[in-house]
């Protein structure tokens, strides 16, 4: 058995290459290997968001709090809220995160293959994002 301590794990801020706003981002579990899971509380505060990625092998989130927007690739913008659960399918081009005036968190859980979860892309312009 291994607790992690609430508080034990440091929050880190999302990096400027992979979010536009303001995230933090605090980790919840890394799998040993060889499991390969790992899951975080994302934190976005109002209009922020993540770049266009990808996960090798998909990502579920679930919302906890707040107002949040999520695009898959050619498909329209859809709102998220608390109790939401959102599945990304592998490979699926995707970006997530806050309303313009509302904070959203959610935890996101994703496996590594071959020791990669996320491919991160382009930024999501202002457009895309108030489409």
């Amino acid at each position: 058995m291994d607790i992690k301590r609430a508080g034990s794990q440091p929050s880190r801020t999302g990096p400027a290459a992979w979010f536009t706003g303001t995230a933090r981002i605090d980790p919840l579990f890394q799998a040993s290997p060889p499991a390969r899971v790992s899951g975080a509380a994302v934190t976005f505060e109002p209009g922020a968001r993540t770049a266009w990625h990808t996960h090798p092998l998909g990502q579920t989130l679930v919302v906890t709090a707040g107002c949040g927007r999520a695009q898959r690739w050619g498909g329209p913008v859809e709102e998220l809220r608390p109790g939401d659960v959102v599945w990304f399918p592998p490979g699926e081009k995707h970006w997530h995160g806050a309303s313009p005036t509302t904070a959203l968190t959610h935890l996101a859980i994703q496996e590594q293959l071959e020791g990669k979860a996320v491919e991160w892309l382009e930024p999501v312009s202002e457009e895309q994002y108030g489409s």
